[in-house]
C-alpha cells in the first residue's frame, strides 16, 4: 500500500473513530437518563457487573480513574437509587464492600440484552481471524484510553 493510500486511511480512521466514540457517548447518555442515573454511574454499573462479586470503593475507583472521593460519591448516588448495597466484608469487618443489587443488576442487564441484542449480529459475516482481530483492537483501544484518562487525570495534558 502506498504512502498515499495508506495517509488516506488513517485520516478516515481518524473520522470514523472520532464518529464512533461521540455515538457510543450519547448512546450511554440515552440509556443513563432511560435508567435515570449519571452516564459515569452507568458505566460503573456496568463494569461492577462485569467484576464478578462484591469490591471495594478503592477498586471501584481503579475501575472508572476516579478518586477515592468521587467514586464514593458515585457509589453513594448508585445506593440512593437501589443499584449497589454496601456490604461488611465477612473476612475483614472493617472492610466495606460494593456489590450491585441482584434485582436491580438483572434489570441493568436485560435493558444491555434489548438494546444490544443485534449487536453480535454485526459480526456474523466475520471470521475467526477477523473477529480476534476486532477483539484485539478492543483491548488496545481500551488499555489506551485508560492510559489517556490517567494523563489527562493528572494534568498531563494541558
Amino acid at each position: 500500500m502506498s504512502g498515499n493510500a495508506r495517509s488516506r486511511l488513517l485520516a478516515e480512521l481518524s473520522v470514523v473513530a472520532r464518529r464512533y466514540i461521540a455515538s457510543y457517548a450519547l448512546f450511554n447518555q440515552a440509556v443513563a437518563d432511560h435508567l435515570g442515573l449519571h452516564p459515569t454511574d452507568l458505566q460503573c454499573l456496568n463494569l461492577l457487573t462485569l467484576e464478578g462479586g462484591p469490591v471495594t470503593t478503592g477498586r471501584i475507583a481503579e475501575l472508572t480513574g476516579l478518586t477515592t472521593g468521587a467514586a464514593t460519591r458515585l457509589v453513594d448516588r448508585l445506593e440512593r437509587a437501589g443499584y449497589v448495597e454496601r456490604r461488611r466484608d465477612a473476612e475483614d469487618r472493617r472492610r466495606v464492600l460494593v456489590a450491585p443489587v441482584p434485582e436491580r443488576a438483572a434489570e441493568f442487564e436485560r435493558v444491555w440484552e434489548r438494546l444490544g441484542g443485534g449487536w453480535l449480529a454485526l459480526f456474523d459475516d466475520l471470521d475467526d481471524e477477523q473477529l480476534a482481530l476486532f477483539i484485539d483492537h478492543m483491548r488496545r483501544t481500551t488499555e489506551f484510553s485508560a492510559r489517556q484518562t490517567a494523563r489527562l487525570r493528572a494534568g498531563e495534558v494541558p
